[in-house]
């Protein structure tokens, strides 16, 4: 594996002792409180998983507060009844109470970008999203609906799209991200888990082929239990196929964003290392019960972090000396007082 000349490293102290502590003392208070507790379990597990991830020793830091999520939840949730309950009306009622959310949730989704981007930080500078309604419509709305209609040909394109959206809209201060990649690097994470899934799904008809013509004496009824089987193990197996696609999205979003005056990024996934990780801890956790997923969470960020590097064109306390340069003490506060987490409870 090669490093760009000059990146800095992200690194993550975080220890699954630690982060087990505060999980499970989350979960006890979540379960004695009906999960009410559970707005402030997700504030201190962002505030550690983040406040262990630096970049060159400066950390990054989570701001929001536990009764700001709970409310989110909660109107979100009265939302959500009050539409199923006027969807029982009719049918045609209940047709346009959908197409309403359909409408609605690039909205949501825009709020809870904008909610998470605000009370995040690195270095003490905050963190800014500033999407707006109509492109966020085609992309999180109109994109994956073309993306079903063509079979998935268009996936490629609809996932550089939301790219290119939620990076180009984020801010550092006063800095800007962009995303700019070509189509390429898309298509052959598109073709290549493509070629996965299709090797499974032949293997999967083989056995099942191989079931029905081995138990050809065996009654029906075995002859479904088997093939039922068959698929269901299948249909686990794609999970890995999903990972695969995933490392290769991560090396190319990197790849393909930056921030205000040149500065990169850089993701070296290898996806045989990131199917080993996921599909491991998967196992693990299963098989405690759930008790290993702290540990599992802690190992999977600490592999993202050891291959994950800033590039940047100068020192690093030129970029905080510019990102903390259009911040104001009036712009700061407006963050603290963002507003409830009404888009992430989504």
């Amino acid at each position: 594996m090669k490093i760009p000349d000059g990146a800095v490293a992200v690194t993550f102290t975080g220890t699954a002792g630690e982060y087990f502590g505060i999980w499970i003392v989350n979960l006890m208070l979540s379960i004695a409180t009906l999960g009410i507790w559970s707005a402030w379990a997700k504030v201190r597990n962002r505030a550690y998983l983040l406040g262990n991830t630096s970049i060159d020793g400066r950390p990054f830091g989570y701001h929001a507060r536990g009764l700001q999520i709970l409310l989110g939840r909660l109107i979100v949730l009265a939302l959500l009844a009050g539409a199923y309950a006027v969807s029982l009306v009719s049918p045609v009622v209940s047709g346009i109470v959908g197409l309403l959310f359909l409408l609605v949730m690039p909205w949501l989704i825009n709020r809870g970008l904008r909610f998470n981007a605000a009370m995040t930080s690195w270095s003490t500078v905050r963190f800014n999203f500033r999407g707006s309604y109509w492109p966020s419509l085609l992309v999180f709305v109109v994109y994956p609906f073309l993306s079903i209609m063509s079979l998935g040909l268009f996936l490629p394109y609809a996932t550089r799209a939301k790219k290119r959206y939620t990076i180009g809209n984020h801010r550092l201060g006063a800095s800007k991200f962009a995303f700019a990649s070509g189509i390429r690097p898309f298509w052959v994470a598109f073709l290549l888990t493509g070629a996965c899934g299709g090797l499974l799904v032949l293997i999967t008809i083989g056995v099942a082929w191989s079931v029905i013509f081995a138990g050809r004496t065996e009654p029906p009824s075995a002859h479904v239990v088997a093939l039922v089987n068959v698929f269901l193990i299948a249909l686990f197996a794609l999970i890995p196929v999903s990972v695969v696609y995933a490392a290769f999205l991560r090396n190319a979003t990197y790849a393909g964003a930056t921030l205000e005056h040149g500065h990169r990024f850089h993701s070296a996934i290898s996806p045989a290392r990131y199917v080993w990780i996921a599909v491991s801890n998967a196992v693990a956790v299963a098989c405690s019960l759930g008790m290993l997923l702290p540990w599992a969470r802690i190992r999977m960020l600490s592999y993202l972090c050891s291959r994950t590097w800033l590039i940047p064109t100068g020192s690093l306390d030129d970029i905080i000396g510019e990102v903390r340069g259009g911040e104001t003490a009036v712009g700061d506060a407006w963050m603290d007082l963002e507003g409830v987490d009404v888009g992430a409870a989504v």
